[in-house]
């Protein structure tokens, strides 16, 4: 059982104050909220700006929180302001015909601090056309997984190991990656989730994927690399920008230069997506266990990919 965590972190300017929250709210979590707000009323505070950035989920009771406290703040000619709410607060707001203000919270920047799960910096989120990335710690990556596995379950390009549907086997390979040292996941969001990326580092320091990381290491002459597995909903008229943002901010956030991913030969659909991302196709790697002999395709954080160099095949 995952235990509920909330920090909330407060600033005040003059009558208005700065609530960032960072965790999730829920039933053992909503009391602190709930005494939080009720103290910036009792303050005096006229506007109340809440910053959702890095709050992963809210339930109902965190939803009844925030009317209660909008209602108090109306009765004394406040105001409570919800920001940079993810997919998941927006959709339960919508669906319960909610009042509650939203909107962006300019020149705000998100706490990172008290991250729950792992203890990995949160970066603000960066919006661009009314696109949100996000990244997501180990503990929000398991309360969001729902969620994003519907994501990898729709017919989109990426891997062929997402390509077929089994959505209880894609919630397990999220749940192997996230346990891998330094696993990052970014996420996507308009009001709905449109995107994900997730991967690991892959090097001699390590301790796995030694194979893996020997044939990748002869290829490319890279020893260190991100191994990538990049969802993307077709439905987006931006997908590809989508798409190519992720993987950038992705190995921008791990100092991280070459990303490999990996691609069943059949895959044709999913390699000419990499490809139009500016992935190169490095051939197919044989003598791995288990994976079928993959085509390996590689990423440059910036600037072309050479042309691959002469190799064997990577040992087991």
């Amino acid at each position: 059982m995952v235990v509920q965590r909330l920090d909330i972190h407060r600033r005040d300017r003059g009558e208005r104050a700065l609530v960032t929250l960072v965790g999730a709210i829920g039933p053992a979590t909503a009391p602190l909220l709930r005494t939080a707000l009720e103290q910036c009323l009792r303050d005096g505070v006229r506007v109340i700006d809440v910053d959702l950035a890095t709050v992963g989920s809210c339930d109902s009771k965190g939803l009844d929180v925030f009317l209660t406290a909008s209602r108090r703040a109306d009765r004394v000619h406040a105001s409570l302001r919800l920001h940079h709410a993810c997919a998941q607060i927006t959709r339960l707001l919508a669906v319960t015909g909610s009042a509650l203000s939203l909107g962006a919270l300019p020149g705000a920047s998100a706490s990172a601090d008290g991250q729950p799960g792992g203890g990995a910096r949160v970066c603000a989120p960066v919006v661009k056309d009314g696109i949100r990335l996000r990244r997501l710690s180990r503990w929000q990556a398991e309360s969001m997984g729902e969620d994003i596995a519907d994501l990898a379950a729709e017919p989109v390009a990426g891997l062929s190991a997402d390509s077929d549907g089994e959505r209880g086997a894609f919630l397990g390979r999220l749940a192997v990656s996230a346990r891998r040292p330094g696993f990052s996941l970014l996420v996507a969001e308009t009001t709905v989730l449109v995107g994900c990326a997730f991967g690991f580092p892959v090097g001699p320091d390590t301790g796995s994927e030694r194979g893996l990381q020997e044939s990748v290491q002869r290829l490319t002459g890279c020893a260190r690399f991100l191994l990538l597995t990049l969802v993307v909903a077709h439905h987006h008229d931006q997908h590809r920008d989508i798409g190519r943002r992720l993987q950038q901010r992705l190995l921008a956030d791990g100092h991280t230069a070459l990303g490999v991913a990996l691609l069943h030969r059949a895959d044709r659909e999913g390699q000419a997506a990499f490809e139009s991302w500016g992935w190169r196709n490095c051939g197919e790697m044989v003598g791995l266990p288990g994976r079928g002999a993959p085509c390996v395709l590689v990423l440059r954080e910036s600037g072309p990919v050479p042309a691959p160099r002469a190799a064997g095949p990577g040992r087991a």
